[in-house]
């Protein structure tokens, strides 16, 4: 195993590597944000082979697959003694429809059902305890953020989940839990493409002590140098990127010129597209580390890079040129430099 160096996660007491693997697309199709059909055995072997080059954390949610993920993640876990056994981060509050899971999800916030989604996940992870518990989404439920912010936190207390954190919240809601009890981290949409967080809700959180642990840093693989236009076109009718606005024109044309544009930059670190983009996040103050995906071991190798890449001016300067010249995404070009 390759020892990675790692970051504090907020005042978690976690000591993370600053890429995790992301097991959002190993639960498969069948619901409304799946990825189409995945082969398990293909998940488990990217998952430990993940674990096996270095990175020390695995990311899921109870709804990815309708519990799938989850399972997939203890299975591929189950070959690690205690002391070798990666953190397991997962999420609650996200449900499917009852009357059809291709029908957009349910987001909750009622105390007993996160209670109910705990034992679930801890059952199908095979978990005592959960490392890191984070509500998905903001409630849409009529439930205020400060009842299932404390809710989190009683379960920390209780020794369910080793740290409570949130997912895809605003800045007006981290000071709402914030005032409940500390907000140990914050999982926000972030990457070359999707660039808004770096202008609030990363700083905020610098400035609190929340650890940030950023998603979709290749914008769900468009900025992984080997995506197509044509590729897009044959993505899967169950797929949810063949809805996604980033991946139909115009947009696809400058997000796929963007991705272009980083190529001399991973060759002059004699590296890969996904490691440049993924590190451009990592290069931004207040972000601790990212979730990175894969369906199988050998896009680990694609990636992996991005666990010890360092970015110079230079480098950045170059890519805040090529943000702006393709036209590509939103938000500031300029990572928020780290101290």
């Amino acid at each position: 195993m390759t020892p990675f160096p790692t970051r504090p996660l907020g005042r978690t007491g976690l000591e993370i590597t600053r890429v995790g693997f992301g097991a959002w697309a190993i639960g498969g199709g069948g619901w409304v944000a799946g990825w189409g059909p995945q082969d398990d055995d293909e998940s488990v072997a990217a998952i430990r082979h993940s674990i096996e080059a270095g990175v020390n954390w695995v990311d899921t949610a109870a709804i990815y697959g309708l519990g799938h993920s989850e399972e997939v993640v203890a299975t591929a876990l189950s070959v690690f003694a205690d002391e070798d056994r990666p953190y397991v981060f997962t999420k609650c509050g996200v449900l499917p429809d009852p009357a059809d899971p291709m029908l957009p999800n349910l987001f909750v916030g009622d105390p007993a059902s996160i209670r109910t989604e705990v034992e679930s996940s801890l059952k199908r992870l095979r978990l005592e305890r959960i490392d890191l518990y984070q509500m998905h989404w903001p409630a849409r439920d009529g439930t205020p953020i400060e009842r299932y912010w404390s809710t989190l936190l009683d379960l920390q207390r209780e020794g369910k989940i080793g740290a409570a954190g949130l997912s895809n919240h605003t800045v007006e809601m981290l000071d709402a839990a914030e005032a409940i009890g500390h907000v140990g981290s914050m999982q926000p949409p972030f990457s070359l493409i999707n660039r808004t967080a770096g202008g609030d809700v990363i700083p905020w959180c610098e400035s609190h002590g929340t650890g940030v642990i950023v998603y979709s840093p290749m914008q769900s693989g468009l900025l992984t140098g080997s995506f197509s236009a044509e590729r897009a076109a044959a993505l899967p009718a169950d797929d949810w990127r063949r809805r996604n606005a980033e991946f139909q024109s115009p947009k696809l044309e400058a997000n796929l010129a963007l991705a272009d544009a980083l190529k001399p930059i991973a060759e002059r670190h004699d590296t890969t597209v996904a490691a440049v983009a993924i590190g451009w996040t990592l290069a931004s103050s207040g972000v601790t580390a990212a979730i990175v995906g894969a369906r199988r071991p050998e896009q680990i190798d694609g990636w992996i890079d991005a666990a010890t890449l360092e970015l110079d001016a230079e480098d950045l300067a170059a890519i805040e040129r090529s943000i702006d010249q393709t036209g590509a995404g939103t938000g500031r070009s300029a990572p928020a430099e780290r101290s």
